[in-house]
């Protein structure tokens, strides 16, 4: 019970929730993601530089649990072969869960929440849908995902990386947003490579987005 005090102390309007867009992934991305806490709550699921605060996911519900009373609590377990992630509800929201059951594919939007070690959404928005949309999704989100290089492109690509940061040093580094232009590969890709440099100790960030060579 006290985990559900703490859960419910997290209150956030549906007005907020709508000026962040609904990010559209499938759940073992969200599972890998970085939670980025201030005050022990989550500010935002950091994925790919993305700050992910709603998604939208469509999956099966393959668990699904009510606690009615005075202190009403539910969710349900959603899983799109990829991983599985719970949904919670508390009070009216219960709700919510009713016209679903183990074995439907839903359409959820949802807030991301983050309680002890655990990444799970607050509902918004459930529908049911056809399982033939969770192969829809699946492709929707493949055909979205940037294009990876050989091994070969991408170590000329951390090569040219390297070289931008050590030639800015004359002016205090360079912005990652200059680099991602002059280097016309796809930004995901570029900041993977900046991640592993980051990583490896031979750049530094003086401040977010900007880059320093470290050697």
């Amino acid at each position: 019970m006290a985990d559900q005090k703490e859960e419910l102390k997290q209150p956030i309007s549906t007005e907020q929730y709508k000026r962040h867009i609904a990010f559209k992934y499938r759940i073992g991305n969200l599972l890998t993601g970085k939670p980025i806490l201030e005050n022990d709550r989550l500010r935002f699921l950091e994925i790919n530089n993305k700050n992910i605060i709603r998604v939208n996911i469509i999956a099966n519900i393959v668990d699904k649990f009510l606690q009615e009373g005075e202190k009403k609590y539910g969710s349900i377990t959603l899983d799109d072969a990829t991983g599985q992630i719970r949904v919670k509800a508390f009070g009216d929201d219960l709700s919510k869960f009713s016209p679903f059951n183990q074995g439907d594919t839903v359409l959820l939007i949802g807030l991301v929440k983050h309680w002890k070690d655990e990444i799970y959404i607050s509902p918004e928005i459930i529908k049911k849908k056809d399982p033939s949309f969770l192969l829809i999704r699946k492709l929707e989100i493949e055909s979205e995902e940037p294009k990876s290089l050989d091994k070969e492109k991408l170590l000329q690509l951390k090569d040219k990386i390297l070289e931008m940061v050590k030639n800015s040093e004359s002016t205090n580094g360079i912005e990652v947003e200059k680099m991602i232009l002059e280097l016309k590969e796809h930004p995901d890709i570029i900041n993977q490579e900046i991640k592993r440099l980051l990583e490896d100790g031979m750049v530094y960030e003086p401040r977010p987005g900007k880059l320093r060579y470290l050697g």
